[in-house]
């Protein structure tokens, strides 16, 4: 496919003349501004600024995307849909049609060729060249539209699987505007290959210059795409008063004229945007009957649900109340656990799963052999309040820094005291010193047995003595090296 003719980004132009001057007609004359018309066509959509406004967005989500999202097979999708518009950009059709346009006679040229007989239109090879970039054109757009589908379905793909959503919306909504576009783009040259086979014919049998001999142009454009882009081309029937016969048209006329004259009369009331203004109350009459069934449904639905929720919470209650260990707890609470998630109950969902750490523990110590009655007489009472927690809040369901606070309130009076009891604790720290070691001594002798307490009495007491000694003779030390 690649030596084809027309898949070249620069087909070589012909070297013959460009116009000729040829017999004109009143046929010639249509043919010339049909092809006039479906020209101005294709340029307006190359050239529309809605077209380069999603080019500009499709560059920036690329050089957005370059580093990121190399591996990614919607990255390489939109790569390839830039490829194809790169490649229209370079083929400079534009150019093509815009010399096309000033090659045909204007409007009053025609006029005064259809009198004078005769008149100069492009040549035989000028239009086989336009031919060839047309078809050229086309083909690259069934490619694109092609291109376009399947970034499409992938960036849809990854937003099923919630990855970039945000992202793939924005190329999903892109990439859908370029479709339309591209297919606007293509049924318009499929428009203008006909007008220009028809003038074609028109002038290779009045100046016969044959420029393409190993290529045959074919009859129209489904033949030459694909099958499965040859039904792009097919036009939808028309709707409204032009498909349903004449009787249609005269019941649309009159509906149209009544609609005339009363918006007609509505122009005339003049309304105060601040003055209430009345409306008809029809439609709202028809609709309370509906309206009063959904609420009184939706309120039947509610109250089902508050029901439901609260025989739910009674007969986990219930089974609270007559769980004899905290294993059986742990089951309950395991299962209550879930049912409040489902039913988006976060704050209960989150004392419950608090209340089942601290019975994971319990569990543990009851099955080491200790005695834990008590503490699940008062652990049952926490689990009913959690599953519908109303009321003050029990001690043992408050947080830790809720039961540190006090601790915390009377350490810092402590650091405030402390620096008026520092001048006191200077001159009575030896008073007090004395009296806890008299403490000390006191319990230690009332521990102790008949030997063990002579013993360390008479050591204490010799102790004691040689302290005394020692600090006496430390004393007359001090006097005598004063001069006393």
């Amino acid at each position: 496919m690649a030596g084809e003719p027309w898949n070249r980004v620069n087909i070589a132009f012909p070297g013959a003349v460009s116009s000729v001057r040829v017999h004109f007609s009143s046929t010639t004359d249509a043919s010339v501004r049909a092809l006039l018309v479906e020209n101005d066509k294709v340029l307006k959509l190359i050239r529309s600024e809605i077209l380069q406004t999603e080019v500009r967005v499709l560059y920036e989500l690329l050089y957005f995307l370059n580093n990121s999202s190399r591996g990614n097979k919607t990255f390489k999708g939109l790569k390839q849909v830039e490829q194809c518009l790169n490649r229209l950009k370079s083929m400079k059709l534009d150019v093509a049609l815009q010399e096309l346009t000033e090659l045909c006679p204007k409007r009053i040229q025609r006029g005064l060729s259809i009198k004078a007989g005769e008149c100069d239109v492009p040549s035989q090879p000028m239009l086989e060249w336009l031919s060839l970039k047309v078809l050229g054109a086309a083909q690259l757009m069934s490619c694109t539209l092609n291109r376009c589908s399947r970034a499409f379905v992938l960036a849809k793909q990854q937003m099923k699987w919630e990855e970039f959503v945000i992202l793939n919306m924005v190329i999903t909504s892109m990439l859908s505007r370029l479709w339309v576009i591209v297919r606007g783009i293509l049924v318009s040259l499929s428009t203008l290959y006909q007008q220009l086979l028809e003038l074609l014919t028109q002038v290779a049998s009045a100046q016969p210059m044959p420029f393409l001999t190993d290529f045959s142009l074919p009859a129209n454009m489904a033949q030459f795409l694909a099958p499965s882009d040859a039904h792009l081309l097919t036009k939808k029937p028309p709707r409204g008063a032009l498909a349903k016969g004449p009787r249609h048209k005269q019941q649309s006329k009159k509906k149209s004229s009544v609609k005339g004259k009363d918006q007609g009369a509505s122009r005339e009331v003049k309304e105060d945007l601040g003055v209430a203004v009345e409306r008809v109350t029809g439609l709202d009459a028809d609709l309370k009957p509906f309206l009063k069934v959904v609420r009184d449904f939706s309120e039947v639905k509610s109250l089902l649900q508050k029901t439901y929720k609260d025989d739910t919470t009674q007969k986990f209650k219930k089974q609270v109340r007559e769980a004899a260990t905290f294993t059986d707890m742990a089951a309950h609470l395991e299962e209550m656990i879930p049912w409040c998630k489902s039913q988006k109950m976060e704050k209960e969902k989150r004392l419950l799963s608090f209340l089942h750490l601290k019975c994971q523990r319990m569990k543990c110590l009851e099955a080491a052999g200790y005695k834990v009655q008590r503490r699940l007489r008062t652990f049952r009472q926490e689990a009913c309040w959690a599953s519908s927690p109303r009321g003050s809040v029990p001690a043992t369901c408050r947080a830790a820094a809720a039961t540190r606070r006090p601790a915390r309130l009377t350490t810092r009076l402590q650091k405030l005291r402390n620096p008026f009891k520092s001048s006191t604790v200077g001159t009575r720290a030896p008073q007090k010193q004395l009296k806890r070691q008299r403490q000390r001594t006191e319990l230690s002798v009332s521990r102790l047995s008949g030997d063990n307490l002579k013993t360390r009495t008479t050591n204490e007491a010799t102790s004691t003595q040689t302290s005394g000694c020692d600090r006496q003779d430390d004393i007359d030390d001090i006097f005598a090296s004063v001069g006393l």
